[in-house]
């Protein structure tokens, strides 16, 4: 078989579709079936073998991330409204169609905010912690509900959603690892501390949407009153940066191919801060600022460790800072 792991362009050039068309027409078509069925079966191949994911947004003024294969997806949270949910997907090429679940970290309104709405129009389940569900202001259709325990996947199409406990200011937080197709993405944001349960979970993440919330010194100097300072540091409130560069550093996997850093401060973090302070020993795993403001392009996470984007429009890392 001819070598699939040429780029297409290359493998077009070889079989003489992007040279001056030949006098043979039956053997040019010959060559164009040959290369449309390597093609066909390397980007099979390839989907086989990944996951989709974006967030659509993150931060203090609202939380949704997408995670999926080619037949279905989840969003954990959804703390931006309906139709803004719609748009960004939209923007993105994603069908609203391929939702088929939303599962809920805890009941703090950044991250509920959109879920009444969504699951009425589109008829998707919420997955929720009786205690979650009880302790905040949503108002769901019975039918649309079910619950999750703490580390007790839940099967959703070819998709695994683990979810499990941290420590945060909530009546029953959980983060979580969406597998399918040998890669695992985990979501943890809104931590207080890298528990042993953050860090087994990190050690088998292909990709992760770590929280760098804030940066101590700004807190420190900044405006917010003292007891919400003394919130936000302890081990029931978010992650600094050093927190999450030291959980990246001491724990990343070999085959992490992508960070997301998730939820950071308006106020007390600087997107090219905290850019640069994991860039500068990120090795091999790309870092990407998760906006606040507006969604990340669609990455393709492989278990092959090569990286790819599935949205014609990518962000450089310039083009990322310029989000906030």
């Amino acid at each position: 078989m001819y070598k699939i792991k040429k780029s297409f362009n290359y493998l077009l050039y070889k079989t003489r579709i992007l040279r001056p068309p030949i006098a043979n027409c039956q053997l040019h078509l010959g060559y164009l079936n040959k290369t449309l069925l390597y093609c066909g079966l390397f980007g099979y191949f390839v989907c086989s073998m990944s996951l989709f994911t974006t967030s659509l947004n993150s931060g203090s003024n609202g939380n949704c991330y997408y995670i999926g294969n080619s037949h279905e997806a989840v969003l954990i949270d959804a703390g931006i409204s309906c139709r803004e949910t719609e748009k960004r997907m939209k923007r993105l090429g994603l069908d609203m169609n391929i939702i088929k679940a939303i599962f809920i970290s805890h009941e703090h309104g950044d991250h509920i905010c959109g879920v009444e709405a969504l699951a009425a129009k589109y008829r998707i389940p919420v997955f929720i912690t009786p205690a979650t569900l009880q302790n905040s202001t949503l108002r769901i259709n019975k039918e649309l509900l079910a619950s999750f325990k703490s580390n007790q996947p839940i099967t959703i199409g070819k998709l695994s959603i683990l979810p499990f406990s941290k420590q945060h200011d909530a009546s029953d937080p959980h983060s979580f690892v969406i597998s399918g197709n040998g890669v695992s993405i985990g979501v943890f944001t809104d931590i207080g501390a890298a528990c042993s349960n953050v860090i087994q979970n990190f050690k088998q993440c292909n990709a992760v949407f770590l929280e760098a919330n804030y940066d101590e010194a700004m807190l420190e100097n900044g405006k917010y009153p003292h007891h919400l300072k003394r919130r936000i540091t302890s081990d029931h409130g978010h992650l600094s940066n050093r927190q999450a560069l030291d959980l990246f550093l001491q724990h990343r996997p070999s085959f992490m191919t992508h960070l997301y850093l998730s939820h950071l401060s308006k106020d007390n973090n600087s997107p090219e801060l905290v850019s640069n302070m994991f860039s500068a020993q990120a090795g091999n795993t790309e870092i990407v600022i998760a906006s606040r403001y507006k969604e990340t392009p669609v990455y393709h996470i492989t278990g092959d460790g090569k990286k790819r984007f599935t949205t014609a429009v990518t962000h450089n890392a310039a083009s990322q800072l310029s989000l906030f």
